[in-house]
């Protein structure tokens, strides 16, 4: 929210009361409670009338020290985000003071406060990191008359009429709690969830308001509300509904923060590195889940709008299976059901009339997992309809009728997460067709959640649901999978998502467009995505909008292969790579045996991601923090910390057969994947000409890939048996030295460590022992 008219003047319509000075000082074991005044208190008549804001700083874990800003305390929130959900908090806090400050020590990080004026200061032993200064923490009072109205406002005007008969007007007066962080020359901010401009997000404007906007426009299906700078700490942003952020666009030297509400709290999150802010970030919001190792193979869908009878779905999965492209989860899109019926959750009996058999026959005959897709809405035309209504199973206008509209399904209706009875009806829904032999679910929309003139069965605060419905909505059709199938055998295919969504993978980029520019959204998407803390990113390969040429899709291929989940679908035209010619399938085949055989080291990360909250595809400056050449790198990533992934976004070079990419190395030497007899020792811009079938993927010394047998055909198998161990720059410069022991992660495929460890011989061979069936070993 932009509160000022330039730097120095406010917007007509805008009051400002600043916190300018403590009034009073308490403390306990974890903090300290503030009284901030927002007027000079030059004697008692001063301290009569006025907001005072109560703000209390405090650690909640290790590294971590929160600013909880509160105007009115007697409004308690009914809607929060769950903290510390699977590990608990690592108690670690300091309390001193001096004649002038106030400290708060936790971990490595420190926070300074002075009374007057009224500031907070952020220091890890090497510098500042950032700072609350003066008038750096406020409440606005704002005049409806005047304001431009926030995206969560704006909707509440634009909503169809059908939804909002009657819509509520704004209050005259809105009054929002505000806060600013000093940003130093040279950093910058990357996060906020999946965004798709650009990747640095210094000088945009943001609402962390979930919407269904595509990828080429600002809005975004999973918003955050957090961020990670280039300078070694992160901030989230404790509120689950609209937060609106301005990164040094109002204010060029801050980013602000504001909430339309009577609090706003926020933690400064110190790490050494960016992998340790993420993994004390995930530590307060929830690690991704273990995923089954199946889940990495290909993901084929029927598309959209597309035929999908049985005829044609059985073609698709033999002639990929021909190809040697081999399919691990088929997935069928919203006609399984009958048109204006979704949701029903039953097969459109005109093509499926058998529909356990016919799942089983094409399990049974191309291993493939079953997906179905389903979303939380009802169609007015469903069957299920009427029990919904007479259930009470969905989100009601405040008058107690059902709230509906037209908008993707005639007069549909949302049901409501709150009520557990409703959750109960719907799981049973999806329970009767895992009893079929479906294995999981693309849980689309969720975000399109009304929050005007509408009430939810337990009361809830439509704003603050209105975001965090996404993560209900995964999360129960999450649980119902790992409760029938087990730990580490559950996932979802989800479009929306917040903070805590994570927990409940996998997520993918939403619909894009066939288009170079699309295809660079998706990775900007990604990366904004996981340095978000979202462990896992997949996209729709090829793009859904339109029919890409072959260029656009063998690269698309390439790129999707190298990402943590691998998924071909369209919207009106299919995705099967023999439409795009035979030489894309033989491609598309080329890659996938490299992600099989890659599966010993992806599966290693997966463990990481549900340990540590690593994500998988890594910006180049989340690996490299200290070069920085990587701060601004949005078209390149790493696999993990071995493997740097360069997409191709460029079309073929006139008059011949390859396109030309430049991309950065950083220091040391580097393999290439591919072709092992090609080394380069970075820091280094490098301009290849890449022909089709390839896409540069190099290794980083050091590294020890152990690579599953050749011509395995599947992700999920024993990844400790008939290995490849392949060493990477064990002589020259290497991170590796002469006699020392190198350990790797391995596990079996079901998260059961095996281990491995090599040791450095005198002539620059390598010895293994521990654990695993080495048929070969291979060093650079």
């Amino acid at each position: 929210m932009k509160f000022n008219d330039g730097f120095w003047l406010l917007k007509n319509g805008v009051k400002p009361f600043y916190g300018l000075q403590v009034a009073q000082v308490k403390s306990d074991q974890t903090g300290y409670d503030l009284q901030v005044t927002t007027r000079p208190l030059r004697h008692r008549g001063d301290t009569l009338g006025g907001p005072l804001l109560s703000v209390r700083v405090h650690s909640p874990t290790q590294g971590v020290i929160g600013v909880n800003i509160v105007h009115v305390v007697a409004e308690k929130p009914t809607v929060n985000i769950p903290l510390f959900p699977d590990a608990p908090p690592i108690p670690d806090a300091v309390l001193s003071q001096d004649e002038k400050k106030y400290y708060l020590k936790s971990g490595d990080l420190t926070a300074e406060i002075t009374e007057n004026p009224y500031t907070i200061t952020f220091r890890s032993p090497e510098r500042i990191l950032t700072e609350a200064g003066i008038k750096h923490q406020a409440l606005f009072e704002v005049s409806s008359k005047w304001t431009t109205h926030t995206a969560s406002q704006a909707s509440c005007l634009t909503q169809d009429p059908l939804s909002n008969p009657n819509p509520e007007p704004l209050p005259p007066v809105v009054r929002y709690i505000n806060s600013e962080l000093n940003t130093s020359p040279g950093e910058l901010i990357y996060g906020l969830g999946e965004t798709f401009g650009p990747f640095v997000k210094n000088g945009q404007a943001f609402s962390v308001w979930n919407r269904d906007g595509g990828t080429s426009s600002e809005q975004a299906y999973k918003c955050v509300p957090f961020y990670i700078t280039n300078r070694g700490y992160g901030v989230f942003i404790n509120h689950p509904g609209e937060v609106e952020v301005e990164v040094n666009s109002e204010k060029v030297s801050r980013v602000g923060v504001s909430v339309a509400d009577s609090a706003l709290e926020y933690f400064v999150i110190y790490g050494k590195t960016p992998l340790e802010i993420l993994e004390r970030y995930t530590r307060m919001t929830g690690r991704p889940a273990l995923l089954p190792s199946w889940t990495y193979g290909l993901w084929l869908t029927t598309s959209f709008l597309t035929s999908y009878d049985e005829k044609t779905v059985s073609g698709f999965l033999q002639g990929m299976q021909e190809r040697n492209c081999h399919v691990r989860v088929f997935h069928l899109d919203c006609f399984w059901m009958k048109q204006y019926e979704w949701c029903s959750f039953t097969f459109d009996p005109e093509h499926f009339p058998d529909p356990k058999a016919y799942l089983a026959a094409i399990k049974s005959k191309y291993n493939v997992k079953i997906c179905l897709w389903i979303n939380p809405y009802i169609s007015q035309l469903s069957p299920i309809f009427k029990e919904g209504v007479e259930g009470g199973f969905f989100i009601k206008r405040k008058d107690g009728r059902t709230w509906q509209w037209d908008l993707w399904q005639p007069g549909l209706a949302v049901v409501d997460m709150t009520n557990s009875a409703a959750r109960h009806w719907y799981a049973d829904k999806l329970s009767a067709l895992l009893d079929l032999g479906v294995d999981c679910f693309k849980t689309d929309f969720g975000e399109r959640i009304p929050h005007v003139n509408i009430k939810y069965h337990d009361g809830s605060d439509p704003m603050r649901m209105h975001n965090t419905y996404s993560v209900q909505y995964n999360e129960l059709v999450f649980n119902l999978l790992r409760d029938r199938f087990g730990v580490g055998e559950a996932v979802v295919f989800a479009r929306a998502s917040t903070v805590g969504g994570q927990r409940f993978p996998v997520h993918w980029g939403g619909d894009c467009e066939s288009t170079w520019e699309a295809m660079a959204e998706a990775l900007r998407g990604a990366l904004s995505l996981t340095v978000s803390g979202f462990g896992y990113a997949s996209h729709d390969i090829g793009g859904f909008e339109g029919h890409p040429p072959p260029e656009i899709y063998q690269r698309w291929v390439a790129f999707g292969v190298f990402s943590s989940h691998s998924r071909l679908h369209g919207s009106s035209s299919y995705r099967v790579p023999w439409i795009y010619g035979e030489d894309a399938a033989e491609s598309m085949a080329k890659f996938l045996e490299a992600k099989h055989r890659l599966m010993p080291y992806i599966y290693s990360l997966s463990i990481e991601a549900s340990t540590k909250g690593h994500p998988l595809m890594r910006a180049m400056f989340v690996e490299f923090p200290e070069d920085p050449t990587t701060h601004h790198l949005s078209l390149q990533y790493m696999l993990g910390p071995s493997l740097l992934i360069v997409p191709v976004f460029t079309p073929l070079s006139p008059g011949t057969s390859t396109s030309e990419v430049t991309y950065y190395l950083p220091a040391g030497a580097w393999t290439s994947f591919f072709d092992p007899t090609r080394v380069l020792l970075g820091p280094l811009w490098v301009t290849d000409h890449v022909p089709l079938n390839e896409i540069p993927v190099w290794v980083r010394e050091g590294s020890v890939l152990v690579l599953g047998p050749e011509g395995i055909a599947k992700p999920d198998y024993d990844y400790s048996k008939g290995v490849e161990v392949r060493v990477y720059q064990v002589k020259g410069k290497s991170t590796l030295k002469e006699g020392e022991e190198k350990e790797v992660d391995v596990y079996s495929g079901k998260g059961k460590e095996v281990g491995g460890k090599f040791v450095i011989l005198a002539n620059g061979e390598v010895s293994s022992r521990d654990g695993l069936d080495v048929r070969k070993i291979w060093v650079s």
